[in-house]
């Protein structure tokens, strides 16, 4: 039997049906629904649940928490490239008088911009939004904790903050916006900011006993764009798509991966587990994989979804327990499952279908110093650098159109790869950030900086 390239095979399925119910029992949750994307489109689906014959589909509604970040994150984002505003515009230009406006837009994405990580109290997750009408009485007498831009210290406040400016430059709601802008071209239909039939109901399990707990349904009002959000399997599987590839009716590929570039410090704790943050993304290492996505909770409800990009692969787990099963290991044992057990095919090699003489000529080895590089030319149209063997700087290189090459990632993001040639118009060597790099070691007939011994190389006499 053979299955096409979008289905998953049975041992595959069986393994993520065990994950969850694995996860199901042990962390002691009324449903789990969970949802793997592979290619561009959801390829299994998988629920587990306490009640026999109701386990909940793609289309049952639950709580997503700060998942809502990641929507309001992207609205900010298509005010920027509209050109409304300018990431590294200081809040206070639009919002003046908040007592935060030090912080810039970036800032407040990233999750560094001094903000406390809660508004006062009572705890907003537990009690009416009404409490909180204004965005002082959200922020408080003294909002800031650190100073903008030192560290990552994860802020609710900040992301109504971020709301607010959606509000404030759009001047429409934000959960109006947020429907026209992103939820409608994407067709998310059943993802709002209030529950829509049919939808899961928030418990508390009780810590000692098999015993459950209703949890009350708050409006959060001006804290909504922080974690107000219901959602679905299937919604969040497709918002996943647009992440990883992006979709030019809401947000370009190269602002997506914006989103997915860390933006933020890491904490000493972050180093020693591999995680970041981009805009409005959490960003990990888990089973030697890069993930990005984002985890949320609201009492009753939990969220993760993972995303790899390099493996095309996607996972999306949804509970409606305050406590249970670590939702965000949970999908990324998801993904893992289908990327180790299906791995990804890599396109077919082709050659360029044209290539200049003179980009032709940067190809093969290099040297900086003592160290060998190679340079290669790309089907795509990059150059690509990297040592000959073992670990050293790699980066990309995209054409400027005028004989010079940026940098696109790593050490070199930015830098100015730079053929310098001779009068006679051969090739002398590449100036790259002011490194010189030589077809030979140390070539004496290149601009060495410091020079080259003339007596050359030689033996221990």
């Amino acid at each position: 039997m053979t299955t096409s390239p979008e289905e998953l095979l049975p041992s595959t399925e069986r393994a993520l049906l065990h994950r969850i119910a694995v996860a199901q029992a042990e962390g002691r949750v009324p449903s789990l629904v969970a949802a793997v994307v592979r290619g561009g489109r959801t390829v299994w689906h998988g629920a587990r649940t306490s009640v026999d014959g109701s386990a909940p589909d793609e289309n049952v509604q639950y709580r997503i928490g700060s998942i809502t970040k990641t929507f309001t994150a992207v609205l900010v984002l298509r005010l920027r490239d509209e050109g409304v505003l300018d990431l590294d515009d200081p809040l206070e230009k639009y919002l003046p008088g908040t007592g935060a406006g030090e912080a810039t837009i970036a800032e407040l994405l990233a999750h560094t911009s001094g903000l406390a990580a809660e508004s006062p109290a009572p705890w907003w997750e537990r009690t009416p939004g009404s409490l909180r009408p204004e965005l002082s009485d959200v922020l408080g007498e003294s909002p800031l904790l650190h100073p903008a831009g030192r560290r990552h210290h994860y802020s609710n406040p900040g992301y109504t903050l971020l709301g607010a400016l959606v509000e404030e430059l759009r001047g429409a709601p934000w959960e109006e916006v947020l429907r026209r802008e992103v939820l409608e071209p994407l067709g998310l239909h059943r993802t709002s900011a209030q529950p829509q039939a049919p939808h899961a109901d928030g418990w508390a399990v009780h810590p000692w006993a098999d015993a459950l707990l209703p949890e009350p349904l708050e409006d959060l009002d001006r804290m909504a764009p922080a974690g107000q959000l219901w959602s679905t399997t299937g919604d969040l599987a497709r918002f996943a798509v647009f992440l990883a590839h992006g979709d030019d009716r809401v947000l370009s590929a190269e602002s997506t991966r914006e989103m997915r570039t860390p933006a933020a410090p890491a904490e000493a704790a972050d180093v020693a587990d591999g995680s970041a943050y981009g805009l409005g993304l959490q960003i990990q290492h888990r089973h030697g994989r890069l993930l990005v996505g984002h985890s949320g909770s609201l009492p009753g409800f939990l969220a993760g979804l993972a995303i790899s990009v390099a493996d095309d692969v996607a996972a999306v787990v949804l509970v409606n327990a305050t406590s249970g099963p670590m939702v965000s290991v949970v999908a990324a044992d998801l993904v893992r499952i289908v990327a180790e057990a299906e791995p990804r095919m890599p396109e077919p090699w082709r050659p360029l279908g044209e290539v200049e003489p003179s980009v032709l000529e940067l190809a093969g080895p290099w040297y900086w110093g003592t160290h060998a590089f190679a340079l290669r030319v790309r089907a795509d149209g990059l150059l690509s650098l990297g040592p000959l063997s073992g670990p050293g700087r790699r980066a990309r290189f995209r054409d400027n159109g005028d004989g010079t090459w940026t940098g696109l990632e790593g050490y070199y993001a930015g830098e100015l790869l730079r053929p310098v040639r001779r009068p006679d118009r051969s090739l002398s060597h590449l100036d790259l950030g002011s490194f010189v790099f030589t077809r030979q070691p140390y070539d004496e007939e290149a601009p060495v900086p410091g020079g080259v011994d003339p007596d050359g190389w030689r033996g221990i006499e």
